[in-house]
């Protein structure tokens, strides 16, 4: 029996594991743990997701909570160790970029267990992001390397890792969104938000996602994002599902008039974070997402939605050169006139990048298996 402990923390890696979780059910050979670092805490950024995923409850969650990148770095080692000490994984998994994706990898390396990582060698080339940080550290101790995208295995062996240690999988974040997009359908969020008559989607809209410190954490750059946003919204209303950082900063930066009431017809109109399935039905029926989430680019791509990337770069190549995403900065203009120009051209259809076909989980968990039994890669 071979014993394998995934960590997740934040909303993206529920989406991440929770293909994996499932393939883990079809291996009797496999004993797995699941534990919750706790950095989202908030049911609606947390609970709510594992219900609409499926997902069982984490074996353990350690409670890490909110607090500085060093502070939560340090309190989910600290709370991680005895639980690896107590089950004895021959493999940690870990996925995505957030600070409990590197407070895992380090704990379990630290302890001699070799660490996979999912998503691995994304790189935005952009060391001012923490996210970044997460990626490289965690990928350089990691034994496992599994990639996205081509440029990920590009990226990985500039650095000098081994060849036999990247595997191009796909993304696992396709394999969810494939897997919930009919049952997503039937989410009543189109009919409460007055989007839908007799079951057929009416009017347009967009979605907006904002909750990068560098975008919402100066009041300048947060006005004229959304002052700029509000310019695309004068014609249609562009739903807004708001981060609990970017609505506190909203308030103490005096912002509410760049807002919309509930309900209205135009404008910025906010909402209360949603759960994975009302958020995928909602983005799958936008005429625009515009987004500053590396996750949305990718979903954006793969239902064939016009996305404008309200960040300098991306590290998530293939959503541009595949897929229907665009970097627009944050610069108000290059905003209007790509979300104009998008909206122009929005009959395009999708185009997904190679392997995103929803079976990544299933490469990822058959390549684990072989690893942890015959001591092989498999190539």
């Amino acid at each position: 029996m071979s014993r394998i402990l995934s960590v997740v923390g934040a909303r993206p890696n529920f989406m991440k594991i929770a293909p994996i979780v499932e393939e883990f059910r079809q291996f009797d050979g496999i004993e797995h743990r699941l534990v919750h670092s706790g950095q989202h805490y908030d049911e609606l950024l947390s609970g709510n997701f594992f219900s609409d995923l499926g997902l069982p409850a984490p074996d353990v969650n350690l409670h890490c909570g909110s607090g500085s990148h060093a502070a939560q770095t340090a309190e989910v080692m600290k709370r991680l160790e005895p639980v690896l000490l107590n089950f004895k994984p021959e493999m940690v998994l870990v996925v995505g970029d957030v600070n409990s994706t590197l407070a895992a990898a380090l704990t379990a390396v630290k302890l001699g267990i070799p660490v996979a990582h999912i998503e691995a060698g994304l790189r935005s080339f952009d060391m001012a992001m923490p996210e970044e940080i997460n990626r490289k550290l965690t990928d350089a101790i990691s034994t496992l390397l599994f990639v996205t995208e081509q440029s990920g295995v590009d990226n990985l062996k500039r650095e000098g890792n081994a060849e036999d240690k990247i595997f191009l999988v796909g993304n696992v974040m396709i394999d969810c969104l494939l897997r919930h997009r009919e049952l997503a359908a039937q989410s009543p969020i189109l009919d409460r938000l007055g989007l839908r008559r007799n079951g057929t989607p009416c009017s347009p809209f967009g979605v907006l996602t904002l909750h990068r410190p560098s975008n919402v954490d100066d009041r300048g750059k947060l006005r004229s994002i959304l002052e700029a946003v509000n310019v695309v919204a004068s014609e249609f209303p562009v739903f807004f599902p708001v981060h609990p950082r970017t609505r506190n900063n909203i308030e103490t930066f005096g912002l509410q008039e760049c807002l919309s009431e509930s309900g209205a017809t135009r404008g910025i109109v906010p909402l209360a974070p949603l759960g994975y399935l009302d958020f995928l039905s909602l983005n799958d029926h936008a005429a625009l997402v515009l987004t500053d989430s590396g996750g949305v680019q990718e979903e954006t791509t793969a239902l064939g939605v016009p996305c404008l990337t309200l960040r300098e770069n991306t590290e998530r190549p293939a959503t541009v050169e595949h897929g229907t995403n665009q970097i627009v900065d944050t610069d108000p203009d290059r905003i209007v006139a790509a979300a104009r120009l998008a909206m122009e051209k929005r009959t395009q259809s999708p185009r997904r990048p190679p392997l995103w076909d929803g079976r990544a989980a299933a490469r990822i968990v058959s390549i684990l298996h072989r690893h942890l039994t015959d001591g092989e890669y498999a190539k």
